[in-house]
């Protein structure tokens, strides 16, 4: 592209200055709100995806067949100890760790509750969005965790020594004495009303199930790699037979619900633009009419209608750069402001409880905007062509003009 023509159009567009700067305060209005939209968004898909994976599903579940439609107790991936460690060796693998699940009964005193027994590696799963997420101490011996809403209708409390009572996997009888450690609050509602949390291997001897699991729970060092991860689980050996499912297959409601987001980022998007098209469009045209007598003369003068269309869409897209340059950055000015202490919806909306149940998981109402490089390149992307369409009708009108007609106009 020629330097003058870039010089021509940066002049053309001061010649209306109030003009112009509308339509670059519309641009920069619509990529600011579409970004501060888009950080929102990808903030809430990632708490969604955090929520769901973190603490119960994990990114990837391996289970033996048929155990997740009956829960039988004697349906286990045996040798977990070797499986967990294979695991946790693949570079694809950010953590690894068994599970066992048993229904069974527990009383205080003499009136007894159902609850169910979840064995696990405490240590595993007290990182960061794991089920005992800030678990100080980890669990050994008789010792367990109670969820707190079972605890209040027990009566229980920290110090307690509770009895147990199920089924082994073995079909033999499974009963012990075990002292409370302490009362959880987790992000599954189904652990906070039902469960008794205890040491993976006192979970195995407990219910006869020598280095066996019921579930294998994998999270992922890169979650939209998960066809590649759920084939590596599968590979391992000792799982060629097993069910192995990522979260998508286990919670489908949830991937719904995520593509749903995007599918109203994009209608947000398009009509954003729209409406900043549609100033450009306007800017552009009336430009153009303004200067029909200055386009005659230069068609006079043998300049090709191409040349008009190339200053015109110049003009445009130069226009469609400093509105999205001056939108991105008040955009990532407010994302940076919110990103860090985030946004509270329950302050929001007057205060009131600081979760919400949904779909048996605890949701936090505190949001973390958040931006990727990609979001930003696209909207501004995005922005400019919407400048540069804008401009296709008042450069195809100009491209039209007759040198003899226009400068009598």
């Amino acid at each position: 592209m020629p330097v003058s023509t870039l010089r021509m159009a940066w002049r053309n567009l001061g010649r209306n200055r109030r003009r112009t700067g509308l339509a670059v305060a519309a641009i920069a209005l619509s990529v600011m709100l579409v970004l501060v939209y888009d950080a929102v968004a990808r903030g809430y898909g990632d708490w969604l995806l955090a929520t769901v994976t973190g603490p119960m599903l994990g990114h990837v579940q391996a289970h033996a067949p048929e155990w997740r439609k009956d829960r039988a107790m004697d349906r286990t991936l045996v040798s977990a100890s070797r499986i967990v460690t294979t695991l946790r060796g693949d570079p694809a693998v950010a953590s690894a760790s068994a599970r066992v699940y048993a229904p069974a009964l527990a009383a205080l005193g003499e009136e007894g509750f159902a609850v169910v027994v979840i064995g696990l590696e405490s240590a595993a799963e007290s990182r960061a969005n794991g089920l005992l997420a800030g678990l100080r101490e980890p669990l050994a011996g008789r010792r367990v965790l109670i969820g707190k809403l079972l605890a209040d209708l027990m009566g229980v409390r920290a110090g307690d020594v509770v009895a147990l009572v199920g089924q082994g996997a073995d079909g033999s009888l499974a009963n012990d004495l075990y002292t409370v450690a302490d009362l959880v609050q987790t992000p599954v509602d189904m652990v906070n009303r039902q469960a008794v949390i205890m040491d993976l291997g006192e979970a195995q001897v407990l219910f006869a199930m020598p280095d066996e699991a019921h579930e294998i729970v994998v999270q992922a060092r890169d979650p939209e790699r998960l066809d590649q991860l759920v084939a590596r689980v599968a590979a391992v050996p000792g799982l060629s037979h097993a069910e192995v499912l990522d979260w998508r297959r286990l919670a489908p409601e949830m991937l719904s619900l995520l593509e749903l987001v995007r599918v109203a980022w994009v209608f947000v998007l398009v009509l954003v633009f729209v409406a900043a098209a549609a100033g450009v469009a306007n800017t552009m045209l009336m430009a153009t009419f303004e200067r029909t007598r200055e386009f005659g003369m230069l068609l006079a003068l043998g300049t090709g209608p191409g040349r008009i269309v190339r200053l015109i869409l110049v003009e445009s897209v130069v226009l469609g750069l400093v509105g999205a340059a001056i939108g991105a950055a008040l955009g990532l000015g407010l994302v940076a402001l919110t990103h860090g202490p985030g946004i509270d919806y329950a302050r929001l909306t007057g205060g009131g409880p600081r979760e919400i149940s949904f779909a048996g998981l605890n949701w936090s109402l505190r949001l973390y905007p958040t931006l990727a490089v990609v979001d930003v390149v696209r909207v501004v992307v995005a922005a400019v062509v919407t400048a540069l369409l804008a401009s296709l009708w008042p450069a195809a009108r100009a491209a039209r003009l007759e040198p003899a007609r226009a400068l009598r106009e």
